[in-house]
């Protein structure tokens, strides 16, 4: 099953989404948008760009300059990432 997209009102006048795992657990909370119409244009941008967008390393361990990586540019990838087990 796909994750799922909820719009929730929080207050008068003000909207937010999450996009849940079929597991139940939130994988995003988006901002705060004025209409409901906002919030959906949010969900449109996520789905057309997580696909396709790079996946920027910047935590401390992705930071650390070696001898062969320029200090100016964060590390990017594309493709599917994989994850170290253990």
């Amino acid at each position: 099953m796909a994750g799922i997209f909820e719009i929730t009102e929080a207050g008068e006048e003000s909207y937010f989404f999450k996009l849940t795992a079929a597991d139940g657990t939130v994988v995003a909370v988006s901002p705060m948008f004025n209409t409901i119409k906002g919030a959906a244009a949010g969900i449109n941008a996520v789905r057309e760009n997580a696909a396709t967008g790079l996946i920027v390393d910047r935590s401390r361990s992705g930071s650390r300059p070696s001898a062969s990586t320029p200090t100016t540019r964060p590390r990017a990838f594309r493709g599917t990432p994989r994850l170290a087990a253990g």
